[in-house]
């Protein structure tokens, strides 16, 4: 349930994340007042007050202006990804391909970290608008975040085996938009970076080794497993299928042009992505052994402070400390298992084993979902989407489903692939699509590209946010007049959440606590009766190579759903899940420490708000 997209290059490199506008005096996104503020002194002069606050405002637009800029040229794809047309916002080219990914890099752009939020840290925050107040709380947050990770850069793990940059660069490469001719050839000229690219992660990879801070032989593995997936001779590779199909989109374009584009794409196939692959393979190969630490992050020196960053960066949790989020996380799992419980009878367990959803087909389940979705969910304008299979080659290292990002731009077309591989055939296609689609991740992003006009907040990933808000609408699918019985929601559901919410407690047991295989097989078999060794050992290694991975998912929609019962408890008759939902897509990508203050005062105007309607 991968949501691919790519950003800039400190907010890349400060958050640890993989890969990867000019505003007005009342620039930023729309409907979220900040009354959490006091008001000026009543003695102000007034009219020096406003003179000040325009001064302040314009100088906080010039540097968010220049900041967006700056960052969203750092790399060609970042910036492709992230707009269609770069010259509207004066950005003419990329500074490099894929961006740096040497250590020195790394720590050059910390050092930037530090200075943008001194910088930042200037600005009188009183004096801004409620948009601009907003953005300022929510960039302070991430820089803040991201300085925890300041000396550790060494523990950041580019490769992953689903969610390494090896695993998303050539999906992001294969679905690269061509508007224009220019973009097949910066394309072109991507594609003839990749192996300099991996040259330089491989360095990297190798003085992680030599500190002593390698991965086990088994992630290794998996990473040399991932890897072999593309080796693909050129005439097979799916890259040259997708650039066929784009080249076909160009109208504007002779077709001796594109011949001789093709024989290139095939002959850069041959000679510089395979080879960038084969080479990722051999220095996998050769670092083998090197890894010492076959437990979870706690194991490295400093791996239990990284992975509290992780956390942090992962689920901008409004937990004070690792421990308390542990504590919460249990405790929901066991309100959910016991829902399970009570609700379980033969007859429905008989039912669940043979149920199935009304809508099976992709399209027939997307145009329901969005009838579905009307009177909960604000309205979303025009846009539309393209459901494509991932490539056979690549089903075994990637994720079930995932969603592209489009450029901010851009935001009308979208791109969902779904992995039709047997090992994801019990994986609901109607609730996958629902954190998908609508109204999850397509929903979600292209709502809120229609109602920010604020560029930087497009940039900062809150992962937990963005994840939270998928699985919670994935949840609520189950609810959804979908051909199930209301019963059989309510244990499908409640029994869902169980599991995500024991990767997420093993996650946080095997990398903070130090949980070790024999530990997790006793815990899953004694709590949940998983008595398959090799099925534990399989979730052991899972949060081994993907520390914090699934807090994203199970975190973000706690959360979500906190505040929904609280809000409910508080409102009563008064709570409207439409004004809910808006709440939250308007607040946009944030962390739920800032987030939870907002609500809070939302609490206090939306029953004013709905007796005015």
């Amino acid at each position: 349930m991968n949501h691919i997209h790519s950003r800039g290059r400190r907010f890349r490199n400060a958050s640890a994340a993989i890969l990867l506008s000019a505003a007005l005096l009342a620039s930023g996104c729309r409907g979220v007042p900040d009354i959490t503020e006091t008001s000026a002194p009543a003695d102000q002069d007034y009219e020096v007050y406003t003179e000040a606050s325009v001064q302040a405002q314009n100088a906080f637009d010039q540097f968010t202006e220049e900041l967006f800029r700056e960052e969203i040229s750092a790399d060609a794809i970042s910036l492709h990804y992230s707009l269609a047309d770069p010259s509207a916002y004066g950005i003419d080219k990329a500074d490099s391909a894929f961006g740096e990914a040497s250590l020195e890099s790394m720590q050059a752009d910390m050092a930037d970290t530090r200075a943008l939020q001194e910088e930042l840290r200037q600005f009188d925050r009183s004096l801004l608008t409620d948009e601009q107040q907003l953005t300022w709380s929510v960039l302070d947050s991430y820089l803040e975040t991201a300085l925890m990770g300041d000396g550790l850069e060494l523990y950041s793990r580019p490769l992953a085996p689903t969610i390494g940059v090896q695993a998303q660069l050539p999906i992001l490469l294969a679905e690269y938009p061509f508007y224009s001719r220019e973009d097949v050839e910066d394309y072109l000229w991507m594609l003839s970076q990749i192996d300099v690219y991996y040259g330089k992660l491989e360095e990297f990879e190798r003085e992680k080794s030599a500190a002593g801070l390698y991965y086990s032989d088994t992630t290794v593995n998996h990473l040399i497993q991932s890897c072999e997936s593309y080796l693909i001779p050129p005439q097979e590779n799916f890259l040259t299928e997708t650039f066929e199909e784009k080249l076909a989109g160009l109208t504007d374009v002779s077709e001796d042009e594109k011949e001789e584009w093709r024989q290139q794409h095939t002959a850069l196939i041959a000679e510089h992505f395979v080879p960038a692959y084969q080479s990722l393979i051999e220095t996998l190969n050769e670092l083998k052994g090197t890894g010492t630490n076959d437990a979870g992050m706690c194991g490295y020196p400093q791996g239990k402070e990284y992975y509290e960053y992780l956390v942090y960066a992962a689920t901008g949790t409004s937990y004070g400390s690792v421990d308390e989020l542990t504590d919460a996380v249990t405790n929901q799992i066991e309100e959910d298992a016991m829902t399970v419980a009570e609700q379980l009878t033969p007859e429905l367990y008989a039912e669940m084993l043979t149920c199935s959803f009304r809508e099976t087909e992709p399209t027939q389940i997307l145009e329901a979902l969005q009838d579905q979705i009307t009177d909960d969910f604000p309205e979303l304008p025009a846009c539309s989407y393209t459901v494509k299979s991932v490539p056979e080659a690549l089903e075994l290292s990637l994720s079930p489903a995932f969603y592209l990002t489009p450029p901010m731009d851009r935001y009308q077309d979208n791109v969902i692939y779904i992995n039709g591989n047997e090992q994801y055939a019990s994986t609901p296609l109607y609730t996958t699509l629902a954190h998908e689609g609508y109204p999850g991740h397509l929903y979600q992003t292209v709502y809120f590209s229609s109602v920010c006009d604020e560029p930087v907040r497009h940039l900062l990933s809150f992962p937990a946010y963005t994840e939270g808000w998928a699985t919670y609408v994935e949840f609520q699918s189950y609810f959804f007049d979908n051909g199930l019985s209301p019963e059989l929601q309510s244990l499908l559901m409640h029994n869902q959440a169980v599991t995500l919410g024991i990767h997420a407690l093993l996650d946080l047991n095997i990398n903070y606590y130090g949980w070790t295989k024999d530990q997790t097989a006793a815990f899953l078999e004694e709590t949940y009766g998983i008595t398959d060794r090799e099925t534990s050992d399989r979730m052991f290694e899972a949060m081994v190579d993907n520390p914090s991975n699934y807090l994203e998912y199970y975190v973000g929609w706690l959360e979500i759903q906190e505040m929904r019962e609280h809000a409910e408890e508080t409102l009563g008759t008064n709570f409207d899940a439409r004004a809910f939902h808006t709440f939250l897509l308007d607040m946009g990508p944030a962390p739920f420490s800032l987030i939870r203050s907002y609500f809070q005062s939302w609490l206090v105007t939306a029953p004013l708000a709905r007796n005015a309607a």
